[in-house]
């Protein structure tokens, strides 16, 4: 195992593209550049909460030195000899093209060669940048203690994502209004590690296009490419249209993903869309629990439902949209872009049928499972049955009769307004269980199946909220007990299993729980 802190730094990004001619540390509008120079801000007094030790044995390294570490990724002192940055971007936010807005609050510290990948260490809540437009750059305990877990949860449910290395707390105050009221109040300040292959978003490519930057567009598009696709090969119109496929194929698969576990990200716009297909900035996320297409957990959102669970597949390809009107002045032809967008929407339906009938434990093809997988979701929504435990427990099933039972305990409807739905679930049963008779497997290789793709634990957003109560209590220990749980989702843990339980009353309306706003 070798140090973390003695990595050969290789700024890859930084040295090809262009730096912004600006040294001064001020909220402005960036032209020509990709990247601004910018130290992180030192934190008063910084502690070491948690390391992502699994991620830190994948990478093959080790902390010699805590001390040191803590410095590092608490911003206090430089990563060697390692320049950090902001990166520049722009996006459409909620449908509406924002212009400029770049890392706010996320500085990379260093771009690091790691067992033959090039790897980009960034933090989070580190202090301001020229992208800030006025904020503090700072975050607090709460947002990151979530996307700290968030992270690795996902990365260990099989989705791809960046990750989280460390969390610190800074021992500074940060004044947030939580849900937008005018409600000011200060908060734990924190800094979440983040790492990644890649930073770059559908709005870095938007940024350049929409101010006719066509050099920078091309020299970044060349560079994301020969760094992350560079089976492409040289740059042509070709490569560029085969890149932008790579992107889509990417992109659906990423969110037939999030649909198969109930992942919601709540907050789609395309400066959170990451250009290799890595589930990126974890906000206002959250997990269905009542199965509910209409669902968001992002306040912002709550009246027109942009991206709900049902939609996030339209917003992807919307967002793909996006980036295809921003690589057409290396392309110059509509056509071939528009067939690349056409072919989402039939390969995503191909895709996700797929991963629905894997869900129920199909294997084998036939004209009965897109009915039946249609009519078990509006089951579920209509008679508010927990995803999460509904699949999980569908691997055990044996006959309709006793499982209804199964179906009843994972409803939040009381039981007389669930018995209305009887009759509906005792019929959909039933053709589900003539259906599993044409299968070959086994039951018991069926149930192995199923549970390898209906995870048992997921972080719901009410076990979120109770380690951040508790840490800010100074109780860390559910933060690392929650790590522990989600390092093996789909593995049954029998000493986890209050986990593996719906929702709680009290967390319906709680904020944190059943309300997130992008408040962090």
């Amino acid at each position: 195992m070798k140090d973390i802190l003695k990595q050969e730094i290789d700024q890859r990004f930084a040295d090809k593209l262009p730096a912004d001619h600006i040294a001064v540390n001020s909220p402005r509008q960036v032209l020509e550049a990709c990247y601004s120079f910018v130290d992180t801000k030192i934190p008063s007094n910084p502690k070491l909460l948690h390391v992502s030790s699994s991620f830190l044995d994948e990478l093959k390294l080790e902390i010699d030195d805590e001390d040191e570490f803590l410095k590092v990724v608490s911003g206090a002192i430089p990563y060697r000899s390692a320049k950090s940055y902001a990166m520049c971007y722009g996006g459409h936010q909620f449908g509406n093209w924002a212009g400029q807005l770049g890392d706010g609050r996320a500085i990379n510290i260093a771009e690091l060669n790691i067992d033959s990948s090039n790897w980009k260490f960034q933090l989070k809540g580190s202090g301001p940048t020229p992208y800030s437009r006025g904020s503090d750059g700072l975050a607090v305990l709460r947002s990151s203690i979530r996307e700290y877990l968030c992270s690795e949860a996902m990365h260990y449910l099989g989705i791809a994502t960046t990750r989280a290395l460390s969390l610190v707390t800074t021992g500074d105050q940060v004044p947030r209004d939580i849900m937008y009221t005018g409600d000011v109040k200060d908060e734990p300040g924190a800094i979440v590690c983040r790492v990644s292959p890649s930073f770059v978003r559908i709005g870095s490519f938007e940024i350049f296009t929409s101010r006719r930057d066509i050099e920078n567009l091309k020299k970044l598009t060349d560079h994301v490419i020969q760094e992350h696709y560079p089976h492409l090969g040289e740059p042509s119109k070709e490569t560029y249209l085969n890149f932008f496929q790579e992107v889509v194929n990417r992109t659906k698969t990423m969110i037939v993903h999030w649909q198969r576990v109930g992942f919601v990200h709540g907050v789609m716009n395309t400066d959170n869309m990451s250009i290799l297909g890595l589930t990126i900035d974890y906000g206002p996320y959250g997990w269905l629990e009542d199965y509910d297409r209409s669902w968001t957990p992002n306040t912002t959102d709550a009246q027109h439902r942009r991206y709900r669970y049902g939609n996030q597949a339209s917003i992807a390809l919307w967002n793909l949209t996006q980036l295809a009107n921003s690589l057409y002045p290396l392309i110059d032809e509509v056509e071939p872009l528009e067939k690349i967008l056409d072919g989402f929407k039939t390969e995503y339906l191909d895709e996700y049928f797929q991963m629905m009938s894997s869900k129920i434990g199909l294997q084998k093809k036939s004209n009965v499972d897109a009915p039946l997988i249609d009519e078990l979701k509006d089951l579920l929504e209509n008679s508010s049955v927990d995803m999460t435990i509904f699949f999980r427990n569908l691997s055990q099933f044996d006959n309709p009769t006793t499982f209804i039972d199964v179906v009843r305990e994972s409803s939040y409807l009381e039981v007389d307004k669930f018995d209305t739905f009887i009759d509906s679930w005792m019929s959909w049963l039933s053709d589900y269980s003539e259906r599993l008779n044409a299968e070959d497997r086994s039951k018991e290789e069926r149930a192995e199946a199923m549970n390898a793709v209906n995870p048992k634990y997921v972080l719901r957003n009410y076990m979120a909220q109770l380690a951040i109560e508790a840490a800010e209590k100074e109780d860390f220990s559910l933060i690392d007990e929650l790590y522990q749980l989600l390092l093996r989702p789909y593995d049954d843990q029998p000493e986890m299993e209050k986990w593996f339980a719906k929702r709680p009353d009290w967390a319906l309306d709680k904020v944190g729980c059943s309300m997130l706003s992008c408040s962090s």
